[in-house]
This record gives C-alpha cells, sequence and structure tokens, in this order.
C-alpha cells in the first residue's frame, strides 16, 4: 500500500498544529495522543458487484478497457490490506446502502446483509434510502445485524418495527481508548422517503451538541459524527458543534480527494467549530468505486493534531477476493432473467440514438423528462431537463424490458432538484444549444431535453445568444415567457447537477438543492407501465431556427 502524498505546505500546517496543541498539552500535564485509521464507505447502493466510474454496470468492453471499479470482492481485499498496514483501524459506513441496482431491486436488503457483517464494520448510520420500502424493509435489515446502527436524530420509539434497533451513540475500544461515534441521518427522509408516520427526524446540530456532551460526561473526548447531511450541512454542522473531531459524511456523492477531477476538494477539509478547534470532514463518493482511509491522531481532549490520508480508486489492479466474488456471482446469477422483464408497452418507436437527440427535440427525451417532471412534482418543480447525450439508444415499438431501459439509461443517474433564477436557468439553455449548429462538434452530447418548457433557438448566432425565445408551462397548460428575475424549481439528473456537459450553473448558481432522489432508469421504468401502451409524440418543445 503506497503512502498516501500531500502538499508540502499542507505537511506544515499539520506539522505546526501539532506542536502547538502539544505544547499546551505538555503544560498542563502530559496527555497521550490516540492514533488510528478510519476507513470509511458511503452511498454504497446496492453495488455488490464491480461498476463503472459513473456506478453503472459494467459491460465485457468496460472490463477490457480497464473501466470496472470497487465491488465488494475488491473492497475486502483492500481492507484486508489496510487493516494489516494502519494502526487501529475502524470501518464505518454514512449510509445509503440501500438502493441502486438490480440486486437490491431483486433481494431487497437480504442481499447486503451478509456482506456488512463479513466486511466487519464497527458502525454505520441511517441514508434516506434506507427508508425507501418503509420501516418495514429496513426492519429486515437491522434484525439479528451485530454491526452497530446509530442516528442520533431519527427517533424511532414510537414505531414498532424499527423501536431497540436504531442508537443515538456507540462508543468503540479503539488502541485502548474509547472513540466515540455519533449517527446523523437527513432530516428531509420524512419527506423524500417512506418512514411512516411514527418515525421523527429532530435537528442534527442540536442533537448532535447533546450528543457530544453526553458521550465527554462519559470520559470519551474522542468523536467521531457519521453523517449523512451532505457536505454542505457537514460543514454547517462542523462550524456549529464543539467537540467533534472528525465528520465522516455522505449524502451528496462528494468526493474529497487531491488530484481527482471528480473531487470537490482535497481530503481532508477542514472547519473550525466555534471554539476555533479543527474538525476533519471526509467523504468518498458513491458506488464503492473508492475506499476513504483518513489516519488521525486526537490528543486526550479529542482535538485533531496530525493526520493524512485520502480515498483509494478501488480499481482492477486491486485484487477480487475469491470467495466473495463466488458469493456474488451466485446473486447475479437469478438476475439475469430480470434483464428481460417486461414493463410496458410502446405503440411507437422510442428514438433515442444520438443523431435525433443530441440536435433536436426526441421523442424518448420528451418521455424520461416528463417521467421526472411527474416524479418531482410533490417538490413544485416547474421544468426538467436532461442530456441527450445521456441517452444512449433507442427502442423499438412493442414490448419493453428492464433491460431495454438500462441500455437508454446505462449511467445509475439519479434525479436532483433545486431552484434557480430564470437568467441561469436561460444559460444552462444556452449552453445546451452551444455545440448543436453542427453534428461534427464535440459537445454535442449536452442537448437538453425538456419538459414544462418549450424554447426556439438559432443556430447560425453567436454562442450565448442563440436562445430566441422560452416559455414556462403554467398550472393551466399555458406557457409564458421565461422570466429572467424569477425563481424556477428544477429537476435534472446528479450528472448535470455537478457541472456535467458545462452545466456550471447548476452548480453554483443554485439554491434549495436536493440530490438523493430516484434512480432515472426507475423513473422511466415506471412512466411506461403507468401509461402503457405509451406513443410520444414530438411537440415543439424545442424548435431549430436558421
Amino acid at each position: 500500500m503506497p503512502t498516501h502524498s500531500f502538499p508540502v505546505r499542507r505537511r506544515l500546517a499539520v506539522l505546526a498544529a501539532g506542536f502547538i496543541l502539544a505544547m499546551a498539552a505538555t503544560s498542563a500535564g502530559w496527555a497521550e495522543d490516540l492514533t488510528f485509521t478510519i476507513l470509511h464507505t458511503n452511498d454504497f447502493h446496492a453495488r455488490l458487484a464491480p461498476v463503472t466510474v459513473g456506478g453503472s454496470r459494467c459491460r465485457p468492453e468496460d472490463v477490457a478497457n480497464h473501466k470496472c471499479y470497487g465491488g465488494v470482492a475488491r473492497l475486502a481485499t483492500e481492507i484486508a490490506a489496510l487493516r494489516a498496514s494502519r494502526p487501529h483501524p475502524v470501518l464505518l459506513d454514512a449510509g445509503d446502502r440501500f438502493q441502486g441496482s438490480l440486486f437490491y431491486t431483486y433481494y431487497k436488503s437480504a442481499a447486503l446483509k451478509p456482506f456488512f457483517e463479513l466486511l466487519d464494520y464497527q458502525a454505520m448510520t441511517l441514508g434516506n434510502h434506507e427508508f425507501d420500502d418503509g420501516p418495514a424493509e429496513l426492519s429486515q435489515f437491522l434484525t439479528g445485524l451485530t454491526v452497530p446502527v446509530v442516528s442520533a436524530n431519527v427517533d424511532v420509539s414510537a414505531e414498532p418495527l424499527l423501536k431497540g434497533k436504531v442508537d443515538a451513540t456507540v462508543v468503540l475500544p479503539v488502541g485502548g481508548e474509547k472513540v466515540g461515534v455519533i449517527g446523523i441521518t437527513t432530516p428531509a427522509t420524512a419527506t423524500n422517503a417512506k418512514p411512516g408516520p411514527r418515525v421523527r427526524f429532530t435537528d442534527p446540530v442540536a442533537v448532535t451538541r447533546a450528543a457530544v456532551a453526553t458521550l465527554r460526561s462519559q470520559g470519551v473526548n474522542r468523536i467521531v459524527v457519521l453523517s449523512h447531511l451532505g457536505f454542505a450541512e457537514d460543514q454547517k454542522l462542523a462550524a456549529a458543534v464543539d467537540g467533534v473531531a472528525v465528520i465522516v459524511g455522505g449524502h451528496s456523492h462528494t468526493l474529497l480527494r487531491d488530484g481527482d477531477p471528480r473531487a470537490t476538494g482535497g481530503s481532508p477539509q477542514i472547519v473550525k467549530s466555534p471554539s476555533g478547534r479543527p474538525v476533519l470532514l471526509v467523504q468518498g463518493y458513491f458506488a464503492g468505486v473508492y475506499l476513504g482511509v483518513l489516519q488521525v491522531t486526537l490528543n486526550d481532549d479529542g482535538v485533531p493534531v496530525a493526520w493524512e490520508g485520502e480515498p483509494v480508486l478501488l480499481d482492477d489492479t486491486i485484487a477480487e477476493d475469491p470467495a466473495l466474488k463466488g458469493f456474488v456471482e451466485a446473486l447475479e446469477t437469478p438476475l439475469l432473467p430480470l434483464l428481460n422483464q417486461p414493463v410496458g408497452i410502446s405503440s411507437v418507436t422510442l428514438v433515442g440514438e444520438a443523431a435525433s437527440c443530441r440536435f433536436a427535440e426526441c421523442n424518448l427525451g420528451d418521455l424520461i423528462a416528463d417521467g421526472i417532471l411527474e416524479q418531482t412534482k410533490d417538490q413544485g418543480t416547474q421544468v426538467a431537463i436532461i442530456n441527450g447525450g445521456g441517452i444512449r439508444t433507442g427502442i423499438h415499438a412493442g414490448q419493453v424490458t428492464i433491460g431495454q431501459i438500462l441500455e437508454v439509461l446505462p449511467f445509475a443517474n439519479t434525479i436532483s432538484t433545486f431552484e434557480i433564477r430564470g437568467a441561469d436557468l436561460r444559460a444552462a439553455l444556452e449552453n445546451g444549444v452551444s455545440r448543436a449548429e453542427n453534428p461534427g462538434n464535440d459537445g454535442t452530447g449536452r442537448f437538453p431535453q425538456v419538459a414544462g418548457l418549450r424554447f426556439h433557438w438559432s443556430a447560425s448566432a453567436p454562442v450565448g445568444r442563440r436562445v430566441v425565445s422560452a416559455e414556462v408551462r403554467q398550472p393551466d397548460g399555458a406557457f409564458v415567457a421565461l422570466d429572467d428575475a424569477a425563481t424556477y424549481r428544477v429537476a435534472t439528473h446528479n450528472y448535470l447537477r455537478t457541472q456535467g456537459d458545462g452545466y456550471t450553473m447548476f452548480k453554483d448558481k443554485v439554491s434549495n438543492v436536493y440530490d438523493g432522489g430516484a434512480l432515472i432508469s426507475d423513473v422511466l421504468a415506471a412512466t411506461i407501465t403507468a401509461r402503457t401502451p405509451v406513443a410520444p409524440a414530438i411537440e415543439g418543445r424545442i424548435v431549430r431556427e436558421p
């Protein structure tokens, strides 16, 4: 296992901080530091087998081109190597194990439970997707599970199926000392999942403060938060609560890793608590593509004095554990017929080829965008927009199967919603048509397919001034001109939300963001089932002018 390097200036800062804190400790009497290693995963989303970097199912060509990552068999190998080489390793998971692959669709949580036991996690928290199938499915997962499950702001005391199965905190023995772990789950779970009426979600900041106080009253000063809030909320939590040393995050699928093009920043990110203590924030993308690693030294008062490490990319240079690989393959065999499972009928060919969807309105683009808008209507969305390049193929008229849908939408993208000014939404449309005048251009996959919106664009106008007109559909069905000063609620998917295909405004110019929506492949399947037989037609949503 190679030693992770990080910039010299950061090394000096860490050493200086450690020196100052060590001197302070010495002046009050010698105190022992504890060095241990946090191995962490988040947003695993039932990816038991290797996946592409986007989280989709590996095809033979992906394997041949060395573009498959993760999977529990490879994860097990790397965990074993780190446990043998790093001081006092602790394996933690920050939630969202459920949902996202055919393993979960077919087996539900029964396919996931054995692996978390076999990998010997020390603690995990609850994500919002753990509640997607209600308390009953979560209860099945938790019953008999030996791994501690913690979530301090989830009150399950009134839900008989879950009562007594979720704790606020757990104290782990680490290197002869005690480390307290607090779990936190996004309160948005109450509305974006199905926890049922008897499960309550409370304020993360207040609950974390109370949990810290309780642990410290028990003599546990070294405290880690397992958070399923998202990176932005983790930053707020770190700045609002004293006594936390590390926040292991999830929910936002954020990658923190030096020099990685997919990363939001380096690992760890450092936020000062109200008293000025450093709080280390880590998160490791999603789908098991990376294994997070943070080696940290905490003094007797739980203050970080030294740290290093970053997520490890689980590529095919890491061998797969043979026993676990065989276990996964045995689980996968019954799934193959599922790929041929019908979901409905299309009376027309669903056009999804690049020559159509990357340059003009296509009927499959309309159908997908309509489904996303319908799926998110309870969030007040007015517009849906996806990239034509995300639609990989079409479907012939006739029976439609799950396998065909997964070929159309292979990237395991999930719905994101947010608010955006009209001027920035217009800029998104400009980005979408910026390469579409010429099929030979690079970047044509950004072309927008839309619902709740229609627009005209000019192929001959300069880039940035091509949108001639844009209108938003009103509740009564009428269309009204897009107002640059107004705010609109928009649905898209996680790739565009994280500035894929040049949609930087969906990352930088948005507010009230929710990134934990359903898989768009699931949404398309549900849309076809609900409307079968489907027969989408071109409606003039997108009109090209000379």
